[in-house]
């Protein structure tokens, strides 16, 4: 797992002012190598010592080259849409996905950078169909069956990645070699992104029931798991390692596939709330969905609202997609630690999350009043258009 301890060794981040971002260049911090994280946005946390900040956007090409000096390694985390609102801002998506992975690339190569190590995504495979203990000999998901752009969007990124390795390097001798790791839903205390959302909505009482199939599993991994497979990937791609990593995707995650919502119940009850008993129709949760995401098409550009939820979400938890991670474990050396809630837990409660008691302020009584109504409609309207459909 550890990468040799050069003077010379200098790897840069891009997207490293992130959640995975700042864990991995620590990591390699701890390890004697220099990190430059490279991000639009400023970490709020110190930055420990051989950690180096360089404000820039991987949409800008010039940005980039400036801060590719000497750059023997690149981790390109950076990307946009993942979930939430962005995943419906198709503009941005596609330029940073799209055209700023191609910048990264071509800076690689002007700038003489050896090796890059890409963070994709299951969805590059993935699009609501099941899947059991998948493997990387899966075909790409045709572009047009993707529920979503970011996933579109990844997929070509991915393909461009892989794609690039054995271009030769304009600077010094050699060619850039690349891989690619296919990461499950990322979990760990201070994540950024899934889990605060997920705990706003059951403060604010809005996680009332689960969906799908009891029985449904899919794939999560621990931070510290994934950051392990990225510094185990980089050493898969140098010449001591026989480059066997070099043009090649990778399945990571925590080996332990589990239900979406039996994964989070630690959270729920940890936090002192009750764990919801109703459950769903798939269908009825995808449909609210969609109808979700025409109204924030309409209107999203009077009131920016962040949607409950998108189809892709909708498929993501609801539907089994879980894969091997043998052929990182067989070439990469990858093993998944074990890992539970109870640091995420102790982390929501250090911020004074957790079950207070309950004022029913006359706005949470509108707010519940509203979802229900909402979702009646929502059921009425599935129920009518079931009923048609099958007559």
């Amino acid at each position: 797992m550890a990468l040799q301890k050069s003077p010379k060794e200098i790897v840069l981040i891009t997207g490293g002012g992130g959640y995975l971002g700042v864990r991995l260049g620590s990591a390699l911090c701890k390890k004697g190598i220099s990190v430059i994280l490279f991000d639009v946005n400023i970490p709020i946390q110190d930055l420990p010592k051989g950690m180096k900040l360089i404000r820039g956007d991987i949409c800008c090409f010039t940005d980039l080259e400036k801060a590719l000096q000497d750059v023997t390694c690149v981790f390109h985390i950076a990307s946009f849409g993942m979930s939430g609102k962005e995943q419906l801002n198709y503009k941005v998506i596609e330029a940073v996905n799209i055209k700023g992975t191609e910048n990264v690339l071509r800076a690689c190569r002007r700038k003489g950078v050896p090796r890059l190590v890409y963070t994709s995504t299951y969805n590059v495979v993935f699009g609501g169909q099941v899947i059991i203990n998948g493997d990387e000999s899966l075909p790409y998901l045709p572009l047009h069956l993707h529920p979503d752009h970011y996933s579109r969007t990844k997929s070509v990124a991915e393909k461009i990645v892989l794609e690039a390795n054995g271009t030769a390097l304009e600077r010094g001798v050699g060619v850039l070699r690349t891989c690619a790791l296919r990461s499950a839903g990322i979990y760990g205390p201070g994540e950024k992104r899934h889990l605060p959302r997920l705990v706003r909505y059951i403060e604010k009482g809005y996680f009332k029931f689960v969906y799908g199939d009891p029985k449904s599993l899919v794939d999560f991994v621990h931070v510290d798991n994934l950051v392990q497979a990225h510094i185990l990937a980089s050493e898969a791609l140098k010449a001591d390692k026989k480059y066997i990593a070099s043009g090649q995707p990778y399945f990571i995650s925590d080996e332990r596939p589990v239900n979406n919502f039996e994964f989070f119940r630690p959270l729920v009850e940890g936090l002192g709330y009750p764990f919801p008993t109703k459950r769903l129709p798939l269908t009825l949760i995808y449909f609210i969905a969609l109808m979700t995401e025409m109204v924030y098409f309409l209107f999203g550009r009077f009131y920016n609202f962040q949607p409950f939820l998108t189809r892709t979400e909708v498929y993501k938890t609801g539907v089994t997609h879980y894969f091997s991670i043998e052929k990182a474990r067989k070439e990469l050396g990858y093993k998944a630690q074990p890992f539970d809630f109870k640091e995420v837990i102790d982390w929501f409660k250090a911020k004074g999350h957790g079950r207070k008691f309950q004022d029913y302020t006359l706005k949470y009584l509108i707010w519940n009043g509203m979802l229900i109504f909402l979702l009646a409609i929502a059921v009425l309207t599935w129920f009518q258009m079931t009923v048609a459909t099958s007559v």
